[in-house]
């Protein structure tokens, strides 16, 4: 008798059909740490890798707090004073000095151009003009720390520091030991702390009787120390925070600086040259034909606009102004285009390239010079001011941007171009602040005035101390009247050559100044 035999059938509970799978293999080299590992980041490490030993300089933090009490003594954030150009010399002499590379010739140039930025403030009154450069600064800076070559590096360098806290906070506590910060054979920090604080109270105890001794002294006391109250404490103690928050986070860049240039989009497929040659030279034929024919609407001047029925000095140049600026972006978006998606194997296709791009920036400069000679017979016709000069110095930047693509075009290269743009702008603005602009508009109204006896002094005594030297030429009554005359006098720490070559008499009383504080036209 034969027992019956049992069937193993493959599956849940059953003999596997074949040797199990090997291992797989190890892994060679690191693996990257998981989230919440140390050396984790958000960001990819092709971008912006993430350095978990990495402890800064322990002189970076000596001199970023040295830095940070200068600053709170000096920077006013509200004024326009010598503690911009102060602050900025040192906070980018501290991370460069600090570290362990020299400065290449394109962080040279950023620093040069940054510091000369920063330089206006302490130099002219006018509180727009030193907005513009303290903001043009910040770009122009910390682009220059990120790095960069590509249209996208140059948009979001001036936001890193935005996204440095996390880094720097563990950056700097890597580089404190647990045991706090120890001079071996010096004083230690707390017998330093004690006699910091016996010298401020000795000082402050003696000057105060000295001061209410002698009035003489007490004036003297009042100009070299800042008056303190709580929020003065607060703000200064802010100052000093964000001063070294400004050192450390460019010391950081300098040594970990992110790939921004892996940020940009990947170069698309080219097309065939009739699918964007077509386009492109319908569109030359358009501008030489609009500059061809309008030669009397862009050159006419004085002429054609009295000549022209309904045509007004204001509509002339807004027309102008306006036609530049959608010009100007439209062109800018159609190169752009082009150029992603044109073939340059051949030297055909960059010889049809070349053409096509060189006659839109060539039209498009012409464009330019009409509104630049547009908005300046408008000023000529009815007076100088600040947002005329600002909409002159646009229309510069953007014909050097034109030329600047033609000169891309011819080379056959772009990589220097979108740093070139944005120095462009700069160097525009700089040019702005070298004429002066508040004393260039106070002089040529006063011609005007001279000329015409027609003067808009409600809108001329209300600009800064810049035009202190064109006021002269008025007379005694009326230049009198400015309204910066009636500012105190700034304390050291404020000083700016502009407001301290200025006189501050004040304004005459009652009617005197009234009748040229309204509005003469």
């Amino acid at each position: 008798m034969t027992t019956p035999q049992s069937t193993i059938y493959p599956g849940w509970y059953g003999a596997p059909q074949g040797p199990p799978p090997p291992p797989p293999p190890p892994m060679l080299g690191p693996q990257r740490p998981r989230y919440r590992e140390p050396g984790w980041t958000i960001w990819p490490h092709r971008i912006w890798p993430l350095d978990p030993l990495a402890a800064a300089p322990r002189r970076l933090l000596m001199l970023a707090l040295v830095v940070g009490v200068v600053g709170a003594a000096f920077w006013r954030v509200s004024v326009l004073s010598v503690g911009y150009p102060l602050i900025g010399l040192m906070v980018l002499s501290v991370v460069y000095g600090t570290a362990e590379r020299r400065p290449t010739c394109s962080e040279w140039l950023g620093i040069t151009v940054t510091v000369a930025l920063l330089a206006v403030p302490a130099l002219l009154a006018a509180e727009w003009l030193g907005l513009l450069c303290v903001l043009a600064a910040w770009l122009v800076g910390w682009g220059t720390l990120a790095g960069g070559r590509t249209w996208t590096a140059a948009f979001t360098g001036p936001f890193v520091p935005w996204l440095l806290p996390a880094r720097v906070i563990g950056w700097v506590r890597r580089a404190v030991p647990e045991g706090g910060l120890v001079w071996r054979g010096r004083p230690s920090a707390v017998r330093i702390g004690i006699v910091a604080t016996v010298t401020v109270v000795l000082a402050l105890v003696f000057g105060g009787l000295f001061a209410s001794a002698d009035p003489a002294f007490a004036r003297l006391v009042g100009l070299l120390v800042p008056e303190w109250n709580p929020f003065e404490a607060y703000a200064r103690a802010l100052v000093c925070g964000i001063v070294v928050c400004f050192v450390l986070f460019g010391g950081y860049l300098v040594r970990f600086a992110p790939k921004l240039d892996a940020l940009a989009p990947r170069p698309m497929r080219p097309l065939p040259n009739w699918e964007w040659a077509l386009p492109l030279a319908v569109l030359d034929v358009l501008f030489i034909g609009f500059v061809a024919v309008q030669a009397t609407v862009l050159f006419g001047g004085h002429a054609h606009v009295l000549q022209t029925e309904g045509l007004t000095y204001a509509e002339y140049a807004r027309q102008g102004f306006w036609q530049l600026l959608g010009v100007s972006a439209l062109t800018l978006l159609v190169l752009s285009g082009v150029i992603r998606v044109a073939r340059r194997q051949a030297a055909s296709d960059r010889r049809l390239l070349r053409i096509l791009v060189g006659i839109l920036c060539a039209t498009s400069v012409v464009v330019v010079i009409s509104a630049i000679h547009r908005m300046w017979l408008y000023q000529q016709a009815y007076g100088f001011s600040t947002e005329r000069l600002m909409v002159i110095t646009i229309e510069l930047w953007l014909g050097a941007v034109f030329i600047l693509v033609a000169a891309a075009g011819i080379r056959m290269t772009g990589r220097w171009l979108p740093r070139a743009i944005l120095m462009a702008g700069a160097v525009a603005l700089l040019g702005l602040a070298a004429t002066n602009p508040e004393r260039l508009i106070a002089e040529r109204n006063i011609d005007r005035y001279e000329q015409t006896g027609v003067l808009d002094t409600a809108y001329l005594f209300r600009l800064s101390s810049d035009i202190e030297p064109a006021l002269a030429r008025l007379p005694g009554p009326m230049r009198v009247c400015a309204m910066y005359r009636s500012d105190d006098r700034d304390p050291w720490y404020e000083f700016n050559l502009s407001r301290w070559r200025a006189t501050h008499d004040g304004t005459p009383r009652g009617d005197e100044c009234s009748q040229y504080r309204r509005k003469s036209r």
